[in-house]
């Protein structure tokens, strides 16, 4: 829908999706294929050596460029992607949170994650109460910030600064699709992937030896799997099927921020079509 709304409009399709700025993950992160490419330019997508961390703020830097030079062209820079912190860093900003302390840093990350939610229950009540109990790496990162610098992180985050959404026109469209054909399209595009050189692909960034066993690029969904598949832990059914329970948990995950966290007066569709293309098209002005 993003190619043919660019096709429509003369615009520029930018990657959103925080597995997709890999170049090293072409087949399991879904990227467009290089006919798509072709067809309307495209940025952001495979620009990142897996050696090395795309953050939210890189990446938020990376796309206002992009979306300057687009608007310098003349041209609609669209957006399109489910990594909602990479779109809440570009609109609204990053919170100045000073560095943590490293010590500090490793004492949290080794708790339990119960044990860190209890403690965090103690010295940051608003973040636990907010926060799920089980939510590891925000409940280890709320902690963290709280013990190293002395104040919560929401009172970080409402410092927020060097955000766009301030100067820019931005209309957004959230496409909800029926969740059991969703499940039912990542069962079957996994599986494809899987065929069609996910495997082979996974063995080549595993034989890199100038990417950390911690890379984000390790971690995304279907690598993990994939290697331990390639490891002999797993089988290739196990490995296919636990890439698939992944692929669920982190659907459902981004199906709930989508429909609770942007504001309320983006656009949202449960359900839509090739002619909501026109609606789409309207919105962008």
């Amino acid at each position: 829908m993003a190619i043919r709304l660019a096709e429509r409009t003369d615009g520029i399709v930018i990657n959103a999706d925080a597995s997709q700025v890999y170049r090293d993950l072409h087949i399991l992160s879904a990227r467009p294929s290089r006919q798509d490419e072709a067809r309307v330019p495209h940025r952001l997508f495979g620009h990142v050596d897996g050696a090395e961390s795309c953050s939210a703020a890189r990446w938020a830097a990376d796309a206002a460029v992009e979306i300057d030079r687009a608007h310098g062209a003349g041209q609609l820079p669209i957006l399109v992607g489910g990594t909602g912190l990479y779109l809440r860093t570009l609109i609204d900003g990053i919170a100045p949170v000073p560095p943590i302390d490293p010590a500090i840093r490793d004492s949290v990350r080794a708790l339990p994650v119960a044990e860190a939610h209890r403690a965090l229950a103690q010295e940051d009540p608003e973040a636990a109460a907010r926060l799920a109990p089980a939510d590891t790496t925000r409940v280890a990162r709320a902690l963290e910030v709280v013990r190293s610098t002395g104040r919560p992180l929401r009172d970080w985050q409402a410092e927020r600064h060097g955000g766009i959404g301030g100067r820019i026109a931005l209309s957004a469209a959230i496409l909800l699709p029926d969740k059991a054909k969703l499940i039912e399209r990542c069962d079957a595009r996994l599986a494809a992937m899987f065929d069609d050189g996910a495997i082979e692909e996974v063995a080549a960034l595993l034989a890199r030896t100038d990417v950390p066993p911690d890379a984000p690029v390790r971690r995304a969904i279907g690598v993990p799997e994939i290697a331990a598949m390639l490891d002999g832990s797993l089988s290739r059914a196990q490995a296919l099927e636990h890439a698939r329970l992944a692929t669920r948990r982190y659907a459902k995950r981004q199906y709930t921020w989508f429909r609770h966290q942007p504001p309320a007066g983006w656009t949202r569709k449960e359900s839509f079509s090739e002619g909501d293309l026109e609606e789409i098209i309207c919105l962008s002005g």
